[in-house]
């Protein structure tokens, strides 16, 4: 898989000046970003593409921010978030914990801990991320193996680990074949081929894996299968 080792923020944010302040702190801490005015691009960019954390703002125009996140966690995108918001009262936290989100951060807020909380984020996204469950197996993303009680551990390439962990981190979401070749080869899908390579690697994980390892959207797309 071809892809940035930086990792890939989304600042979800309306006020300007605060966008520009913290993409060029992000930047400076290593980080990837990329930013949305309001909830409703957010949206978009959060379900075609791959994040390791977003920091929301709530009073955003189209869809209000705890709103975009209850959206985000009904389809099943796991990417931690950190709400940053003005309103910081207790029951303020309570609501944005209670919508989905990992974190809450009042505004004013002092810029060391905001990256502090981001470093905790992202490193308890990838501790729980390390194993998967796949099709009544497990799929262990470091090794590249895919385990199942009784049976010999079944090796994978690194394109097929990389198509199959996006599947199993959404296994509730229908991915078009454009998505798959967007988030499993490249970023963008630009130096990825055609589509058709997309096919190519289902095929390869049916046969070392079984058919049902991923399911067939008739005319969409793929998703992870279901024992």
């Amino acid at each position: 898989m071809v892809e940035s080792s930086r990792a890939r923020v989304l600042l979800v944010e309306d006020d300007g000046e605060l966008v520009e302040m913290l993409s060029t702190l992000l930047d400076e801490e290593g980080y990837e970003v990329d930013a949305a005015r309001d909830g409703q691009r957010a949206l978009h960019l959060a379900l075609t593409r791959r994040y390791d954390v977003l920091v929301v703002d709530r009073g955003l125009p189209a869809i209000e921010g705890l709103d975009l996140v209850e959206r985000l966690r009904s389809r099943a995108v796991t990417t931690p978030v950190l709400v940053l918001s003005a309103l910081a009262k207790p029951a303020d936290r309570v609501a944005g914990l209670d919508a989905g989100a990992e974190d809450y951060l009042g505004k004013p807020f002092d810029v060391d801990e905001l990256l502090a909380r981001l470093r905790a984020l992202r490193r308890r996204h990838l501790e729980a991320a390390d194993v998967l469950p796949v099709n009544g197996g497990q799929l262990e993303v470091l090794t590249r193996q895919v385990l199942r009680e009784g049976e010999a551990p079944v090796r994978l390439s690194e394109r097929e680990c990389a198509m199959l962990t996006v599947l199993a981190r959404n296994p509730k979401r229908m991915f078009s074949r454009r998505d798959l070749l967007a988030l499993a080869f490249t970023e963008d899908g630009s130096e990825a081929g055609s589509e058709a390579v997309v096919d190519t690697y289902v095929h390869y994980l049916r046969r070392k894996l079984g058919r049902r390892i991923v399911a067939t959207v008739h005319g969409r797309g793929y998703q992870l299968g279901r024992p």
